[in-house]
């Protein structure tokens, strides 16, 4: 059962996040939701979605949605939401790391020493140092009972990242490669504990932002697809979302512990599909479609 489950999704505000906290609110889990974009106030980012949206469709979606504005920079801030999780709940269940915000710095096609320092400094802060900071405060709540989970969202298999990302950068790539370190170091030290981490990414995920940036919208996305033909093997927020769900729900979820995860890996062995009915499997297509330098052609990836 995970009906009386606590999960905490750090950065929860839209995208992967987002639809992880929805997921695990449908198992029946309270789920607190963290950002730092509310109704009130936005991020740098200077996007329209919320906290407070993310935990009303948790809310509908079955669970108890807990909106709660964390800048997962600031020790302070995180120590008093653990601190709230545990006189609220006593407990802690389930950890997803999904704080990035990095995109704005990102500069495709430069090298490393033409990057703005400041910038890529900015994006290992918000991509690494807040997962530290978030795993470091909350991990002793979470080992107080045998089966927790800590989720590290990043984007790119350990097989994919195991090459250097040279389309966003040295920045980006030291980001992605680093969550996937962390998720290893934290599964040896939750082990006697019995809790487990992974790593987790998604594919090319049809984001908010994403879909504005293509012009095209989750009905239509597939208009995208005449000038970007790879978005073909794209998926819906709701894919990663349910393989995190899935993750959660599984009582030998510890068979994983340690290991790169994506959702396209993980959808057969437990059986959900993306909204749409099919099973995206992208980092293979990537890697034996796209890389390779065929014609978009999905078959057989979906």
């Amino acid at each position: 059962m995970t009906d009386n489950k606590v999960a905490l999704v750090a950065g929860g505000t839209r995208a992967a996040g987002r639809a992880i906290a929805v997921e695990l609110g449908r198992l029946g889990m309270t789920v607190y939701v963290t950002g730092r974009t509310t109704r009130e106030r936005r991020s740098e980012l200077n996007r329209p979605e919320t906290i407070e949206e993310t935990a009303e469709l948790v809310d509908a979606a079955g669970g108890t949605g807990v909106p709660v504005r964390v800048d997962h920079l600031e020790p302070d801030q995180v120590r008093a939401l653990v601190d709230r999780i545990d006189t609220d709940r006593g407990r802690l269940d389930v950890l997803v790391n999904d704080v990035w915000g990095g995109d704005p710095y990102i500069e495709f096609g430069k090298k490393f020493w033409e990057l703005p320092l400041d910038g890529g400094l900015r994006m290992l802060r918000l991509g690494v140092e807040t997962h530290a900071i978030t795993s470091h405060t909350a991990l002793p709540l979470l080992i107080r009972r045998p089966g927790g989970l800590v989720i590290e969202m990043t984007d790119g298999t350990a097989e994919s990242n195991a090459s250097y990302r040279a389309d966003a950068g040295f920045f980006y790539d030291l980001v992605k490669t680093s969550v996937q370190r962390m998720a290893l170091a934290q599964a040896e030290e939750l082990r006697p504990y019995g809790c487990t981490a992974v790593a987790l990414t998604p594919g090319w995920l049809r984001s908010e932002a994403m879909l504005e940036g293509f012009g095209v919208t989750e009905a239509n996305w597939r208009d995208a697809t005449a000038d970007h033909p790879h978005f073909v093997i794209s998926e819906s927020p709701a894919f990663v979302g349910r393989a995190a769900a899935a993750l959660a729900a599984d009582p030998d979820v510890s068979r994983w512990s340690g290991q790169s995860l994506s959702s396209g890996q993980l959808a057969p062995v437990y059986g959900f599909t993306d909204t749409d009915g099919s099973r995206p499997d992208a980092w293979r297509y990537i890697a034996e479609v796209e890389s390779a330098g065929k014609p978009a052609d999905a078959t057989g990836y979906r």
